[in-house]
């Protein structure tokens, strides 16, 4: 297997047995003393490899696999090895999936957390249902839609991917015909991001990078949204074009998204985390969401408990407070909170029987500190970094809480990426 890459630079080609796969998808060899990192090589692997000098000096790029590893398997996209999006599909699922587990058992264990790790839930389901594409003019004045190169900003330009949700069909395509007119009048170092989502009524794009844009370029974008039947079509958040509004089903609600919105990244991811969620709430009947964004979490608790909901995306309140009037729900309420700065104090939380949080990858240290402080009876954390929940974490079981078996989700299949969800109770 060869990667062309024109970041990295030749120097010295060596010869390197692979020891095992690290916590970021790259083989790893320390035979020298020192660990060197090489991408997409197994354990127990013998390559080739260049010799990197400049920003990565322990970084090497696999040049062939001379001996290769019984768990090998072909990629399935052609794109692998120079697209960034994928960082393993070169390994067999079983020991693919022990690895991601490994990650969660390992980082807990440095951090000092004694605690079962549950088998890993696979929720890829139909795929990716949001992407961020990038657009940008290269050498010679051609355009690049696509991906990031590995370890590069250069864009590699894609006309499929296997890992999409097949509600993204149509999703490349409209991005092509937006980077044209919108790459043609920005500097060529800047890149055009494109948000795309696939909604009920369509694909919901956001473009982000190109500057103001002129009258004549909004009826061109316009018509590209309408030759694509685009959903919605907004710039940095502020609406071009609606055909129709991009709504969600969570649970029994139906949401209209603001533009840009966070969702999980697979339908399948949601509804397990959500349905880990529901299970571990139990039969609380006043339950707080923090971090709860447009309300997968909120909107589905609501079948059977009262509650209160926060988070600092104000449009994201918004969507929430709408979808929560849908018939048959309990009372949510929700409220924009920055809980960075403003987290809730434990007088605050004196009412609930449970609480969720469900925080950035940077975690939610100063909540977690108020959490332990708590009298909380059950508080659920769900977390897409398993280092900042670690962190968070110990700050629970040193204020009293008994932190359960941890189970480790992936939504983000082909990535060192791993969701989790864990309940600590008094």
């Amino acid at each position: 297997m060869a990667i062309s890459n024109s970041s990295w630079v030749r120097a010295v080609v060596e010869r390197l047995t692979i020891d095992h796969v690290g916590h970021r998808g790259d083989g790893v060899s320390t035979a020298t003393g020192e660990a060197i990192y090489v991408p997409y090589t197994l354990g127990g692997e013998t390559v080739e490899v260049d010799h990197v000098v400049g920003n990565h000096p322990d970084r090497r790029k696999l040049l062939a696999v001379d001996v290769a590893s019984s768990e090998r398997t072909e990629p399935f996209c052609r794109h692998f090895g120079v697209c960034g999006g994928c960082a393993i599909q070169h390994w067999a699922a079983e020991p693919y999936q022990a690895w991601k587990r490994g990650i969660v058992v390992e980082t807990l264990a440095q951090a000092g957390i004694d605690c079962a790790v549950a088998p890993l839930v696979d929720a890829h389901g139909a795929g990716r249902r949001r992407i961020t594409l990038h657009g940008r003019f290269g050498t010679h004045d051609i355009l690049k839609v696509g991906f990031s190169a590995t370890s590069s900003h250069d864009v590699i330009p894609i006309d499929r991917c296997p890992i999409l949700d097949p509600a993204l069909d149509g999703a490349l395509d409209a991005a092509w015909a937006l980077a044209e007119p919108l790459t043609s009048r920005m500097p060529v170092t800047k890149p055009l991001d494109i948000q795309v989502t696939a909604t009920a009524n369509g694909l919901d794009v956001d473009v982000r990078g190109s500057g103001p844009l002129p009258t004549a370029l909004v009826t061109a974008l316009s018509r590209v949204a309408e030759q694509h039947r685009l959903a919605r079509l907004t710039r940095h958040g502020e609406l071009v074009l609606q055909r129709l509004p991009p709504t969600v089903k969570m649970g029994r609600a139906e949401v209209t998204l603001p533009p840009g919105s966070f969702l999980q990244a697979t339908v399948a991811g949601e509804e397990t985390l959500a349905a880990l969620v529901a299970e571990r709430i139990g039969k609380a009947k006043e339950v707080l969401d923090l971090f709860c964004g447009v309300g997968p979490f909120a909107l589905r608790l609501a079948e059977k408990a009262r509650v209160a909901a926060y988070d600092n995306d104000a449009g994201a309140i918004a969507a929430l407070v709408k979808a929560a009037r849908t018939p048959g729900l309990k009372p949510i309420k929700a409220e924009p909170r920055d809980l960075f700065r403003r987290p809730l104090v434990p007088p605050e939380l004196r009412d609930f029987d449970a609480v969720v949080f469900d925080p950035p990858r940077q975690g939610a240290q100063a909540q977690a500190l108020r959490l332990a402080a708590s009298k909380v009876p059950v508080v659920i954390a769900v977390s897409c970094n398993v280092a900042t929940f670690a962190r968070d974490a110990r700050l629970l079981i040193d204020g009293g809480y008994k932190l359960g078996a941890v189970v480790p989700v992936d939504q983000f299949r082909h990535t060192p990426h791993v969701e989790l969800v864990a309940q600590f109770s008094r």
